[in-house]
C-alpha cells in the first residue's frame, strides 16, 4: 500500500518536471542571443518588483538617431544689394573717334569708367586693348613697344591713354642676369623700356596721356608705384605726351592708402576691393575723372555730354531776352600819391565833420582848464569887485607876489 502510495506521488510530479525542463531550456535560448547586461539582469531571479519596474531589456528604447532630436536650424536672412543702376549706352556711330586704351588691369578699370563717362555720346567709343598680366619688365608675355604699332593702325585712334605698371614689381631679365626690383640695373632698363613705348607713340603723331598708378595698400607696393611715376611722368613729358597724376585722389590727407573716399560727386564710397589692389565700380568712374578732361581737351570737347536740363533749341519766344538794368558802381577817384596835400584837400574822402563840443561842468573846468567858478554872492570865497571873475591861478599868482 506504501509503495502505490510512492508511485503515484512520483506519477504526480512528472508534468511539473517537464515544465520545469522547458522553462529551463528556453531561458538558455534566451541568455544566449541577450546582450551582455541583460545577461546580467536575468541572473536575479523574477520578483514582483518587475511588474512596477521593468528590467532594462524589457525597456524599448528608441532609436539612436531619435534620442537626441536636432533642433531646427536657424535660416539667416539674406541680405541683398541693391542692384547698381545699369548706364544706357547709345550706339555709337560710323564715324566715331576712338580713345585707345592700352596697358594692364589698371587700364581696363579705366576703359570702364571711360565708357561710363561717354556712354551717352554717340561720337565717342572707347576701345579696351589693355592686357591684365602685361607690363614693362615681362615683354616676353607681351611687348607694347613691338605690338603697338600695328594696334594703331587696326584702331585709328583719336585719343591715346597708357596706364601700366602694377605687375612690374618683379625681376627683369637683364642680358644673362635676373635682377632685383628697383636696383639700379633693373631701374636702368626699365627705363629704357619705358621711353621705347613713349618713342613709339610719339612717332604715330598721335596724342596721348600716360596715366600715373595709385597707391595700394601694402607700403612696399605704395613706395614702388611712386618711384614708377616718376619714370612714366619723365617718359611722357619727354616725348610729347601728358602725364596725369591720380595720387591724391586715392589718399587720405597724411597721403597714406584709402579703401574708401570721396566719389566724383563729393559723396564717401568705397574705392578699392578688400585685396587692397583692384578697383571698385566707384574707383573705375574716379580714375575716369582724372582723365576725363585732358582727353576732352585733346578731342576738341568742352563737355562728354550735354546736360539734360539745358534747352537744346531755339528759345520759345522770338523777343530777344532783355538785359539786365547794369548795377550802380561807387568808384573812388584816383588820388596821387605824391601829393600830400591830397590835391589841395584837407581832409580824407568820407570824413565826418568833427562833433560839437559837449557842455563842460563846473567840477570838469576846475580839473581840467584850471578855472574856478564865479563864487556865488555872499559866500565865504566872495570877495567881491572884479577879482572875482579873475581865474584861480591868476588870483593864485598875485597872492605871491604881494607876500613878497
Amino acid at each position: 500500500m506504501a509503495a502505490a502510495t510512492r508511485l503515484m506521488a512520483r506519477l504526480r510530479r512528472l508534468p511539473l518536471l517537464f515544465v520545469a525542463v522547458a522553462v529551463l531550456i528556453v531561458g538558455i535560448a534566451a541568455t544566449a542571443h541577450a546582450p551582455a547586461f541583460a545577461q546580467e539582469e536575468e541572473a536575479r531571479p523574477w520578483s514582483l518588483r518587475d511588474l512596477f519596474f521593468p528590467r532594462r531589456s524589457d525597456r524599448v528604447a528608441p532609436p539612436p538617431e531619435n534620442r537626441f532630436p536636432a533642433r531646427p536650424k536657424k535660416k539667416k536672412p539674406v541680405v541683398r544689394k541693391p542692384a547698381e543702376p545699369q548706364v544706357p549706352l547709345v550706339e555709337k556711330t560710323t564715324d566715331a573717334r576712338t580713345i585707345l586704351v592700352i596697358g594692364d588691369f589698371m587700364a581696363s578699370g579705366l576703359a570702364e569708367g571711360l565708357n561710363e563717362v561717354f556712354a551717352n555720346n554717340p561720337a565717342i567709343r572707347v576701345a579696351d586693348k589693355a592686357k591684365g598680366s602685361s607690363g614693362f619688365v615681362r615683354d616676353d608675355v607681351y611687348n607694347w613697344p613691338l605690338e603697338i604699332p600695328a594696334l594703331l593702325a587696326t584702331e585709328k585712334p583719336a585719343a591715346i591713354i597708357v596706364m601700366m605698371g602694377s605687375n612690374d614689381r618683379q625681376q627683369m631679365k637683364v642680358g644673362e642676369e635676373r635682377e632685383q626690383p628697383r636696383t639700379e640695373v633693373w631701374t636702368k632698363a626699365y627705363e629704357l623700356r619705358t621711353e621705347a613705348l613713349a618713342k613709339a607713340l610719339a612717332g604715330s603723331r598721335i596724342p596721348y596721356l600716360w596715366v600715373g598708378m595709385p597707391a595700394f595698400k601694402t607700403q612696399k607696393m605704395t613706395a614702388d608705384m611712386l618711384a614708377f611715376n616718376g619714370i612714366y611722368r619723365a617718359a611722357a613729358e619727354t616725348y610729347g605726351g601728358e602725364f596725369v597724376d591720380i595720387w591724391d585722389g586715392f589718399v587720405d590727407e597724411n597721403g597714406a592708402f584709402v579703401s574708401t573716399g570721396p566719389d566724383v560727386n563729393g559723396q564717401p564710397v568705397r574705392l578699392r576691393a578688400d585685396d587692397g589692389i583692384n578697383l571698385t565700380r566707384g574707383g573705375k568712374r574716379k580714375l575716369a575723372f582724372y582723365a576725363e578732361k585732358p582727353v576732352m581737351k585733346i578731342l576738341g570737347l568742352s563737355t562728354p555730354t550735354a546736360p539734360a536740363s539745358l534747352p537744346t533749341g531755339p528759345l520759345p519766344s522770338s523777343q530777344p531776352a532783355t538785359p539786365a538794368a547794369p548795377m550802380p558802381v561807387d568808384r573812388t577817384e584816383p588820388i596821387a600819391l605824391g601829393d600830400p596835400a591830397l590835391d589841395g584837400g584837407t581832409e580824407l574822402l568820407g570824413a565826418t565833420p568833427p562833433a560839437k563840443p559837449a557842455l563842460i561842468l563846473p567840477g570838469e573846468k576846475l580839473a581840467v582848464q584850471g578855472i574856478a567858478p564865479a563864487a556865488s554872492p555872499g559866500r565865504a570865497d566872495d570877495f567881491g569887485g572884479p577879482a572875482a571873475s579873475v581865474p584861480a591861478r591868476e588870483t593864485t599868482n598875485a597872492i605871491k607876489r604881494n607876500s613878497e
